[in-house]
């Protein structure tokens, strides 16, 4: 065995190694909460690793995603992790997925896992994670950051909750502000990335306690934890083995040629810098009632972050309105500014 690891093998034992290298550890996300999760687990030799990320390396993100570097700006955060484990861990097999887990591709992704570490940054992507490792029968190791807070859990469905005892479905666009509007602190995603790596640890080998049926929350200005018992429902249990998961609005990454955008920020916002040709519809006379005749044959919906344009998708779609989809990070993330 290798002395690469031998401090670790003195305190879990040639055996529980054993079990590290023959495991293989999907994490979804490679952005704050994967970061340490992905170099730890390269770290203690779990022999192999799935990064599945479809986003790139962004300046913003550096001041917690530390699994990236300056130079990796740009890059793909997939191939960016990977190369950084190799790095550190020239031993461990690392998978890296440069797409995001849908319902369509779960599945086929996370076939062959041994544990799920969902760090993903948004509902849709959570409630995938979730049904997928229930029907493969793994643990789901989650967490979540918001402003100074932080929870964790892990869910496994037939031993313990799911995610959707706590999340049943997606909250209404924009009630939950993203990182990029509450902000966010590099030391507590490494907290709990790192933590979610000890849980992944942990149900590999045997040792020690997970988190099933234990929702633990984390005020890091007071650095207090406390732990929620969380007790799993039966129905639901059987409601996301039985069902697709449930989604929000529509997204997409780009704009095809041709689409036809509404763009549902302010009319300031809008004369200070727009897409050419679209139209500026503001959310305020959407979500007032009013319907676009442009959204009626399928419309992309842009606003500055997301968020806004999310909400008039969903206010639209209550009202019979089909084919349409949200700009993924909105204007900022698309053109860069």
């Amino acid at each position: 065995m290798s002395s690469r690891y031998a401090r670790q093998v003195a305190l879990i034992g040639p055996e529980a190694q054993e079990k590290l290298a023959a495991a293989h550890v999907a994490v979804l996300g490679a952005g704050g909460l994967g970061s340490p999760a992905l170099l730890y687990l390269a770290a203690a030799g779990v022999g192999t690793i799935t990064v599945i990320d479809a986003d790139t390396v962004d300046l913003t993100n550096l001041h917690r995603q530390v699994i990236h570097s300056t130079a990796a700006l740009g890059e793909p955060k997939a191939g960016s992790a990977k190369q950084r484990m190799a790095q550190l861990n020239p031993q461990v097999r690392v998978n890296a997925v440069a797409q995001r887990l849908t319902w369509d591709n779960a599945l086929d992704l996370l076939c062959g896992a041994d544990v799920l570490l969902d760090g993903s940054d948004n509902f849709d992507a959570r409630h995938v994670a979730s049904h997928a490792a229930a029907r493969l029968g793994i643990p789901h190791v989650w967490a979540s950051i918001l402003g100074h807070e932080a929870q964790l859990s892990v869910f496994w469905a037939g031993r313990g909750p799911v995610y959707e005892d706590l999340f049943p479905a997606p909250p209404p666009p924009g009630s939950v502000p993203s990182c990029a509007q509450a902000g966010v602190l590099g030391p507590l995603v490494g907290m709990v990335g790192s933590a979610m790596a000890m849980e992944a640890l942990k149900l590999v080998t045997g040792l020690g306690e997970p988190l099933v049926g234990r929702l633990a929350y984390l005020d890091s200005l007071s650095m207090s934890w406390e732990f929620v018992p969380v007790v799993a429902d039966p129905g639901v249990t059987r409601r996301v083995l039985r069902d697709a998961p449930p989604h929000g609005p529509a997204q997409v990454d780009a704009l095809s040629p041709g689409a036809t955008v509404i763009d549902v920020r302010e009319p300031e916002e809008f004369a200070a810098s727009h897409l050419p040709g679209s139209f500026n519809v503001p959310l305020g006379d959407i979500l007032g009632g009013h319907t676009p005749p442009e959204a009626e044959n399928g419309a992309v919906v842009v606003c500055a972050r997301g968020v806004r344009s999310a909400q008039a998708v969903a206010a639209l779609e209550s009202r019979g309105v089909r084919g349409l989809a949200s700009l993924r990070g909105g204007l900022e993330r698309y053109t860069g500014n």
